[in-house]
């Protein structure tokens, strides 16, 4: 089998990439994911996505134990699947703050600010409310209002002016700062993957090849060249040879595990493991940041959380309307904070749930109850991603090294007291009940701190283990280029230097966008 490109990962970049290299009725694309089909109803029904996790469709990683939180072992959703984690995420359209791609492109990453990627959002975005000059409406990605909000998120936002916050109609426009409501990436009242925006579509052209349950291995790697990949399939090691180019879209885990696999790596790990060096990029793997959050809940005095949204009025709702709780991304509300006014760009988001916030949704407190979650979004800790063993299907060491920098434990636990603030605002009382998390004994510092350290679990956002950038540590040039290989890129949330200030799903579709705009110019 030979084809021009090899993209591994169907998750939001590789559906992307799938879609704009098929354009070119010449280029012969084969698209390989290790999941299966998107088919699934949980996938498509907005509120359902938690009842996702540790199934086959998650990868359903765990880091190592985390020194400063208590020595606990995270668990890290990833989609397995037609559309990877933009099949299981919370559908939130948010792009990020100007100052992060400004921040890029002060690395000598040319191309990468924010006039410069602004085009690429615009050209994804299908936007409900019309196009802007931050906004597109002729993209494939539909961006959406909130079909049915609930009161406590609109209460929420209410609280959030009597704390003294300003409203924000639209957090990816010219103003990050603020509270208001998340637009979420949904059509008519479902869910709109990236699978189902870019890789649907693409399905019909004969130029397209996709191979579900195909777990790639490695990189062939021919004289420094990218030549193909080897990869199992019904249990059975199979290969597939490029013209052009192998293009890793598998995520800021899966992309540098296989990296390494293939030899491409910090020369030390390679050796230890038994691998030859075909690279020795010590890059590969390190600079792994990711969106810590927190979860300050309430009960609810009315029966009006996300605990009835199954019910058989709500079921019919959505079936006949496509309206009612079912349609709910269950974090419908959001706040970008600065806890020093001095900072250039907010470092606190809060995502806001009409429901309990506790262990991905895992434990469900009697009740109805509301939760407003402060988020991490400018960790200065970094972590790693390194191999166990040279197996590859046993999954790779995840060390995001949570807290290393202490500014990221106060800048929580800030969080949790302006949460605080927030919830007893006069526009929750009809609402609120009594303090489940951290409750009413939590009050000092030191309190809130340990609170924080035996609660604080991912937002799902792990980025930048192959960074782009031109000093010893960067993995891939501006150009998303893997150095010292030739014909071999990674496109995909890896590629990022810093973490953007906010979700990370966007500005993933919009490297891919960006990415496949470079790989065809180059054709």
């Amino acid at each position: 089998m030979t084809f021009d490109y090899i993209i591994v990962g169907a998750g939001s970049a590789g559906c992307v990439l799938a879609n704009r290299l098929t354009e070119n009725a010449d280029a012969h694309v084969l698209l390989l994911e290790a999941g299966g089909p998107d088919r699934k109803q949980e996938i498509h029904v907005p509120v359902a996505f938690g009842k996702l996790f540790k199934t086959p469709l998650d990868w359903a990683y765990h880091t190592e134990e985390q020194p400063q939180m208590n020595n606990r072992r995270l668990y890290w959703p990833r989609g397995k699947m037609l559309g990877g984690s933009s099949s299981m995420n919370a559908m939130v359209y948010m792009r990020g703050h100007r100052s992060d791609y400004d921040e890029w492109r002060a690395f000598g990453l040319e191309g990468w600010g924010y006039d410069d990627v602004l085009p690429y959002f615009r050209k994804a975005e299908n936007q409900e409310r019309g196009a802007s000059a931050y906004h597109g409406a002729n993209g494939p990605l539909c961006v959406s209002d909130l079909r049915s909000v609930s009161p406590l998120t609109r209460a929420f936002v209410t609280a959030g002016t009597e704390t003294g916050l300003p409203i924000n109609e639209d957090f990816n426009g010219a103003e990050q700062e603020g509270v208001g409501l998340c637009q979420v990436t949904q059509r008519r009242g479902k869910r709109h993957s990236a699978a189902a925006a870019y890789l649907k579509p693409a399905l019909r052209r004969p130029n397209l090849s996709v191979f579900t349950h195909a777990h790639v291995t490695r990189v062939l790697i021919e004289s420094a060249r990218a030549v193909g990949v080897e990869f199992i399939r019904d249990g059975r090691k199979e290969q597939a040879r490029a013209r052009g180019e192998v293009i890793l879209s598998g995520g800021a885990i899966n992309s540098p595990q296989l990296l390494i696999l293939s030899g491409v790596g910090p020369a030390d790990h390679l050796r230890a493991l038994g691998i030859p060096v075909v690279a020795d990029l010590p890059g590969v793997g390190h600079n792994l940041q990711d969106h810590l959050f927190v979860a300050v809940a309430y009960e609810c005095l009315r029966p009006i959380s996300l605990a009835a949204a199954e019910s058989k009025r709500n079921i019919l709702k959505y079936l006949l309307f496509r309206k009612g709780p079912l349609t709910s991304n269950v974090a419908e509300g959001a706040a970008f904070v600065k806890t020093d006014n001095a900072l250039p760009a907010p470092d606190l988001q809060f995502h806001f749930g009409p429901t309990y916030y506790i262990e991905h949704g895992f434990v469900q407190p009697e009740g109805h109850g509301f939760s407003i979650g402060p988020v991490l979004i400018r960790p200065k800790s970094r972590g790693s991603i390194c191999l166990r063993s040279s197996d590859p299907l046993e999954p790779p060491l995840i060390q995001p090294n949570y807290f290393e920098a202490e500014a990221d434990l106060r800048t929580l636990v800030a969080g949790v007291k302006l949460a605080r603030r927030m919830a007893r605002a006069k526009a929750f009382d009809a609402y609120r009940g009594d303090e489940r998390f951290p409750g009413a004994d939590a009050q000092s510092d030191e309190a809130l701190t340990e609170f924080v350290r035996n609660t604080a679990e991912t937002l799902y956002h792990p980025v930048g283990t192959c960074k782009m950038g031109a000093d010893e540590t960067a993995v891939v040039d501006a150009r998303l280029r893997v150095r010292g290989v030739e014909n071999l890129r990674v496109v995909d949330a890896s590629a990022m230097p810093v973490i953007v200030g906010g979700n990370t799903n966007a500005p993933t579709i919009m490297i891919a966008e960006k990415g496949a705009d470079l790989i065809m110019s180059e054709r």
